[in-house]
C-alpha cells in the first residue's frame, strides 16, 4: 500500500500514452477531500465520467461560493465522453455538471429517476436541458466500450446506484456513497446478492466509499432516528427548527412524520429545500401527510406550539435560512423556547461555521440540539463492519479508497488488506493521479495537473490560489497604502508620504514615526541610482513600512505602496 501522502514524487510526472487493451481511471476530484467527486475512465478513444460534484469553500477560502473539479484534463476531448454517470443526488456528486455542460452541452446523462429530476431542476436554473437516461438497479447499458451494470445501494438519499463497468481490460464496481442499512426507511437496501455474483464475475479494481472507514462496527439505521424526533417533539412547547440537507428525503419524511404525529405544520423554509422536497413528493419518494404543509408567509398566523420549520444551512452556510435566522436576517424570528435540531452531519472544514450558527442561535434563547447531545443524525456511509463485508464478497484484484480525506483512505486501504488484499494492489491516490488497469493490475502510471478551479460569484475559474492568500490577508491583517511624489532631478519628495489604512488601527496617526524614514529611505534610493525605475522605488516604501509594521505591531498587512514622480 503507498503511503499517506499518495503516488509520491516519483510518479507525478505526465502518464505515457495509452496502450491499446488497457483501461485508465483518473479521478479529478474526491481524494483526499470530502466532495468535488469526479472520475474519468478511458479505454479505446472514448471517455466515461463517473459523477462530477462539487466542493464546498472553508474559511480559508473567502468569498469562494464552490469548488469544481479542474476539467482541462478533458477539456480538448469532450467530444469523446460517451456518458456521465451520476451515482446520486448529492451535491459533492452533481453540483458540477452545469459547469461541465457549458463546455458541451448534450453530453449524456445517466442516472437514476430521482437523480435525474434533481439534476434536471438545477440545470432548468442554469437554462441548460441536458440529454438524459434514466436507469435503474439491474439495468445494464451499453455506451461505447463501457458495457455498465447498476445497483442499489442504499444511502442517505433515495435511488442511489452503484455502477459496475465491463470493458475488455477489466471490470470495475464502483459504489459512489453507499451504506448497507438493513431496514431502509424505503425497504430499499444495498444489493449484496448483486455484489456476491459480481465478485463471481471478477471484480478486478473495486473503487469503495471511504468516508466511514475509520468507524468501527456498523452505522445505525436510519429508523432510529424517528423515535428520537417523535420524542422530542412531544417534549417541546413552542417552535421546532429542523435544518438538515436539502436533499436528504429520509430525514425529511421522519420529521413530517414526528410532526404528523404530534399536530404540527410543516414549512419548507430554504430555495432548495422547497425545490428538493417538491419533486421528490412528485416522483412518491416523500409520502406528504395531506394538510401538513404550509407556506413559510402563513406561518406567523399560526401557534408556536403548532409549527416545525423544515430548514437548510446545516453546515453553517453563510446565505443558508438557519444561518440568517441565526443573524437575524429572515423572516423567521428565533426566540426564548424555540428548539432547533441539527439533524445532520459534520462536514469537516465547517466546524467553525456551524458552531458559530449554534451560539447565535443560543444568544438568542433557542435550544439547540445537535448529533453530539441526541441521537438525531446517522451517517450515509458504510462503517469499518460494512466495508469488510463487501471486501469478502467481492474479492477483489485491486482497491482503491475514494470519496474520503487521507486518513478514511488508508483506513480503508488497511480493511482491504486485512481480508487478503494485497498491500501492493491497494492504491491510495490523489487527485489527478491516472491509474492503468490491464491483465488483473491496477498500477498508478503518472498524474495530470488537477487544480482547485474556484466559482466566485460569475466568475468561474478566474480567481487562483494567489487571490485567496490577498483576501485572507485583507480579512486578517488589514490593508495599508503609501502615496507619495518624488522629484526625479533633485530627488526630494515633493508631496506625501499619505498613509492610509483598513483594518489595521483605528487611527492613521500610528504612522507619523514610519513617516520620515520613508522620506530618507526613497531620497538615498534616487541619489544613488539616477536610472531607478518607479517599481523600485515602490519597492523600497514596501520594505521599509513592512520591516517597521512586523517589528512594531507584530502584524502582515497588504502594503500597496505608489510612488509618483514629477
Amino acid at each position: 500500500m503507498s503511503d499517506a501522502a499518495g503516488v509520491g514524487p516519483a510518479l507525478r510526472a505526465l502518464p505515457p500514452a495509452l496502450e491499446p487493451g488497457t483501461l485508465r481511471i483518473v479521478p479529478l476530484g474526491g481524494i483526499g477531500e470530502i466532495g468535488r467527486n469526479m472520475a474519468v475512465f478511458e479505454i479505446s478513444g472514448k471517455l466515461l465520467i463517473v459523477d462530477c460534484g462539487v466542493l464546498f469553500p472553508e474559511e480559508t477560502q473567502p468569498g469562494v461560493d464552490l469548488i469544481l473539479p479542474d476539467f482541462s484534463y478533458i477539456e480538448d476531448r469532450l467530444d469523446d465522453v460517451v456518458g456521465l454517470v451520476l451515482t446520486h443526488g448529492h451535491e459533492d456528486h452533481i453540483g458540477a455538471v452545469p459547469y461541465l455542460l457549458r463546455l458541451k452541452g448534450d453530453i449524456p446523462i445517466i442516472g437514476s429517476q430521482l437523480t435525474l429530476a434533481l439534476i434536471e431542476a438545477k440545470l432548468q436554473e442554469h437554462r441548460v436541458r441536458p440529454y438524459t437516461l434514466t436507469v435503474s438497479e439491474g439495468q445494464i447499458e451499453q455506451f461505447g466500450p463501457f458495457e455498465c451494470e447498476f445497483v442499489a445501494v442504499n444511502h442517505s438519499i433515495p435511488d442511489a446506484l452503484a455502477v459496475f463497468i465491463r470493458t475488455e481490460a477489466g471490470n470495475v464496481l464502483h459504489t459512489g456513497d453507499f451504506k448497507m442499512d438493513q431496514v431502509p426507511l424505503d425497504g430499499r437496501i444495498t444489493d449484496l446478492r448483486a455484489f456476491a455474483r459480481l465478485g463471481e464475475e471478477g471484480v478486478d479494481l473495486f473503487m469503495v466509499d471511504s468516508t466511514n472507514a475509520d468507524v468501527p462496527g456498523f452505522t445505525t439505521s436510519e429508523r432510529e432516528i424517528g423515535p428520537v424526533l417523535e420524542n422530542l417533539f412531544g417534549q417541546v412547547r413552542k417552535r421546532i427548527i429542523v435544518a438538515s440537507f436539502s436533499s436528504h428525503v429520509h430525514r425529511v419524511q421522519q420529521v413530517l412524520d414526528a410532526a404528523h404525529a404530534h399536530g404540527r405544520f410543516v414549512c419548507f423554509a430554504g430555495r432548495s429545500m422547497v425545490r428538493n422536497m417538491a419533486i421528490a413528493a412528485r416522483l412518491g419518494y416523500l409520502k406528504v401527510p395531506d394538510g401538513i404543509l404550509v407556506d413559510i408567509k402563513n406561518v406567523d398566523d399560526l401557534p408556536d406550539e403548532r409549527v416545525v420549520l423544515m430548514s437548510t444551512g446545516s453546515q453553517g452556510e453563510p446565505m443558508a435560512a438557519l444561518s440568517r435566522m441565526a443573524n437575524g436576517d429572515h423572516r423567521i424570528t428565533v426566540g426564548k423556547g424555540d428548539t432547533v435540531i441539527l439533524a445532520s452531519s459534520l462536514i469537516p472544514g465547517n466546524e467553525n461555521a456551524v458552531f458559530r450558527v449554534i451560539n447565535g442561535l443560543l444568544k438568542l434563547g433557542a435550544d439547540v440540539i445537535h448529533k453530539g447531545n441526541a441521537k438525531v443524525h446517522v451517517s450515509g456511509h458504510a462503517a469499518a463492519g460494512e466495508l469488510l463485508y463487501c471486501y469478502n464478497i467481492l474479492k477483489p484484484k485491486n482497491v482503491m479508497p475514494v470519496h474520503g480525506e487521507t486518513r478514511h483512505l488508508i483506513a480503508n486501504g488497511r480493511l482491504a488488506q486485512q481480508t487478503g488484499v494485497p498491500a501492493s494492489n491497494v492504491l491510495l491516490t490523489d487527485d489527478g493521479s491516472v491509474i492503468d488497469l490491464v491483465d488483473g493490475r491496477a498500477r498508478v502510471v503518472g498524474a495530470v495537473e488537477c487544480g482547485y478551479v474556484y466559482v466566485d460569484g460569475s466568475s468561474v475559474g478566474e480567481i487562483t490560489d494567489a487571490d485567496l492568500k490577498d483576501r485572507r490577508i485583507l480579512g486578517e491583517e488589514g490593508f495599508i497604502s503609501i502615496i507619495t511624489v518624488v522629484n526625479r532631478t533633485t530627488g526630494k519628495i515633493v508631496s506625501g508620504p499619505d498613509i492610509h489604512a483598513r483594518g489595521f488601527a483605528e487611527d492613521d496617526s500610528v504612522f507619523d514615526e514610519i513617516k520620515p524614514k520613508i522620506n530618507e529611505a526613497l531620497e538615498e534610493a534616487v541619489m544613488n541610482n539616477q536610472d531607478h525605475t518607479t517599481y523600485q522605488l515602490q519597492q523600497v516604501v514596501r520594505r521599509v513600512v513592512g520591516t517597521w509594521v512586523n517589528r512594531r505591531h507584530r502584524r502582515r498587512p497588504m502594503i500597496i505602496p505608489v510612488v509618483l514622480e514629477a
